[in-house]
């Protein structure tokens, strides 16, 4: 496959694999959250059937990346990642019976045209370049020293301090190991270097689920926005910096690049941000009817009936809709 063709392959098996990604993580979302009514561990969604499903789902976003990083460069192929955020905005309001509200899809707008700015940007087609064996062991010991520094952290901060660390550290760990993959992918044979590579990818990518699942138990939001930024920060620091990839422009280009960048992180922030009240759909909207309905009064002696005691309950943060 030449240069312009393989591009353009590594840019729809990115976009697929953004897709499968934004499932899983509506999936896990919704898994952790019921965890968190009944006050279960994170160990306690194996047993669901919806959380393997989640599994299956990353399985093959992963499988689809793999494929994108053989034909595309790191900073080309990861930053695609934020469209995770903007396709699992349709989904979480299919699941949560709430339209999606304007501030929202003006971040998906901001998130899209920053993203259009940096492929047009990244000079791709070339030779696709990977780590030594050396710059890959120094790889694998700063992301354990990070995981390990940031999972102390977590668990010693509150719930949605906890939640950034877990997300920080599950961004790092999915980027460390696209590094990682894409040295595995493109190397023209088997050999005790690629394998050694390959095991190390297989220890990031489930450590990477897991603290992603930790991280989602508090809200989708501001997590899942964390693990999509700093991912293909890991990415294009290792690949600006070790790798040789480019920028077209020159200085200009790197500008514009940092503009565009800026106004995807931008996009990013808006699809996070909770407490937006958005339309409801026809079917939540005729529950809300419902739920307006006169309530016979409580009886004047003797303790109130329980739909008068139990309190209105929160809507818990997912993806910045409400359920």
């Amino acid at each position: 496959m030449n240069g312009m063709n393989g591009l353009a392959a590594a840019l729809v098996l990115a976009l697929a694999s953004a897709a499968a990604y934004a499932g899983a993580a509506v999936l896990q979302e919704r898994i952790a959250g019921a965890g968190r009514e009944t006050d279960a561990g994170v160990w306690a969604a194996l047993g669901r059937g919806s959380w393997w499903l989640s599994v299956g789902l990353n399985v093959a976003g992963a499988a689809l990346h793999v494929l994108a990083l053989r034909y595309g460069p790191l900073t080309l192929i990861q930053p695609l990642g934020a469209l995770t955020l903007v396709l699992a905005l349709p989904l979480q309001a299919a699941v949560s019976g709430r339209a999606v509200g304007a501030v929202r899809w003006r971040g998906a707008a901001l998130t899209l045209a920053g993203l259009a700015g940096v492929l047009l940007l990244v000079r791709g087609g070339g030779r696709i370049e990977v780590l030594t064996p050396a710059q890959v062991l120094g790889a694998v010991a700063a992301t354990a020293a990070a995981l390990a520094a940031l999972a102390a952290a977590a668990r010693r901060a509150g719930p949605r301090a906890a939640g950034i660390a877990y997300a920080t550290a599950a961004g790092i760990a999915f980027g460390a190991g696209s590094v990682l993959t894409q040295t595995v992918a493109v190397r023209p044979g088997p050999d005790a270097f690629t394998v050694l590579t390959g095991l190390a990818v297989a220890a990031l990518a489930p450590a990477g689920l897991m603290l992603s699942q930790a991280a989602y138990r508090d809200g989708l939001g501001a997590p899942l926005a964390t693990v999509t930024l700093v991912n293909p920060a890991v990415c294009a620091a290792v690949g600006l910096t070790l790798l040789g990839e480019q920028l077209t422009g020159g200085a200009v280009g790197v500008a514009a690049a940092l503009t565009a960048t800026a106004l995807a992180t931008h996009g990013v922030v808006l699809l996070s941000r909770p407490g937006e009240t958005a339309a409801r759909t026809p079917a939540a909207a005729e529950h809300r009817a419902a739920a307006a309905l006169p309530r016979p009064a409580a009886k004047a002696a003797g303790r109130a009936p329980g739909w008068a005691r139990r309190p209105a309950a929160r809507p818990a943060e997912t993806f910045g809709l409400a359920r």
